[in-house]
């Protein structure tokens, strides 16, 4: 069930979050529900001692889809190309 919750924030910092939740299309409470869920799942996961990834690194895994057809390796040697080489 839900709860309220007062804060204290800069009114600018205010302004800017509840614009930058009307730019997503979302409210501003979900905002800041989902962030604390996911600082709470890093702390839990830090605690874990079998756990070997960075929160951080595990939170982005599978946020990227790469193309099967082609070696791991292949697709970084391009990106690298392609930041380094083709400015």
């Amino acid at each position: 069930m839900p709860s309220k919750l007062t804060l204290s924030i800069e009114e600018e910092v205010i302004a800017q979050a509840k614009l930058y939740a009307q730019n997503q299309g979302r409210s501003l409470s979900s905002i800041v529900e989902e962030y604390l869920k996911s600082i709470s799942k890093r702390r839990k996961k830090k605690a874990d001692p079998g756990h070997h990834l960075d929160p951080l690194v595990e939170e982005l895994c599978g946020s990227v889809k790469i193309s099967s057809d082609r070696p791991y390796k292949d697709l970084i040697g391009d990106a690298v190309i392609e930041r380094y080489l083709n400015r």
